[in-house]
């Protein structure tokens, strides 16, 4: 007897979940679809029944993951703040935080697919590119509302996006992968970095150099 299509696609659900956690934590090539399978509750051979390869899977992984990702990241930038602080620096401080690098199955999808990123398909690519952008676009709508952007900044505000979060997503990659082996050094790559961060922000535009004069 068949399942019905509610079924099918908790089914589906089900495998798209297990995929996205066992990829998070050891890499898409690691993860074989007999384990995949058996994660998600079900025998090797009814995967073909929702996907046609692996890359399929992948593919569809790489979309919802980087979906409800940059939708929690775009919910955080909405969200108000107190007079304390900004959304920038509140995105900071969570970004290189040690509950973030610790909960790989619900962080930064860009970070927990970068390792991977340029050995998958064409079409997972395509959905990481277009997450990693979105995400950059986002975040200098939050270098703007914090008023960084003054006159006389000779970098876009785009320029400014993208070195931030790739300090910020480069300190969190490295700062997981020393973590199990030397936790101290984890943090204190964690820690130096997000000084390092915040302190970027105090920074003042330097002045155009004034045109030179002649004798």
């Amino acid at each position: 007897m068949g399942v019905s299509r509610e079924q099918a696609a908790e089914n589906r659900r089900a495998i798209v979940a297990a995929a996205t956690r066992l990829f998070r934590e050891r890499g898409v090539e690691a993860v074989g679809l007999s384990e995949l399978m058996k994660h998600a509750g079900f025998t090797q051979g009814g995967f073909y029944n929702h996907f046609e390869s692996k890359a399929d899977l992948v593919a569809e992984v790489l979309a919802s993951s980087i979906a409800e990702g940059n939708a929690e990241f775009a919910k955080m930038a909405r969200a108000p703040v107190d007079e304390s602080t900004t959304a920038l620096r509140r995105y900071i401080n969570w970004y290189l935080s040690q509950a973030h690098r610790d909960n790989i199955d619900q962080g930064c999808p860009v970070t927990g697919f970068a390792g991977d990123a340029p050995r998958l398909g064409a079409e997972a690519q395509s959905h990481f590119a277009g997450g990693l952008d979105d995400q950059i676009t986002i975040l200098a709508g939050l270098i703007a509302e914090s008023g960084l952007a003054a006159a006389g900044e000779r970098r876009t505000l785009r320029e400014r996006a993208i070195n931030l979060h790739c300090e910020m997503l480069g300190a969190l990659v490295l700062s997981r992968s020393v973590a199990q082996a030397a936790p101290a050094f984890s943090n204190e790559i964690l820690e130096n970095a997000r000084r390092h961060v915040l302190a970027s922000l105090d920074e003042r535009p330097s002045q155009a150099p004034k045109p030179r004069t002649k004798n």
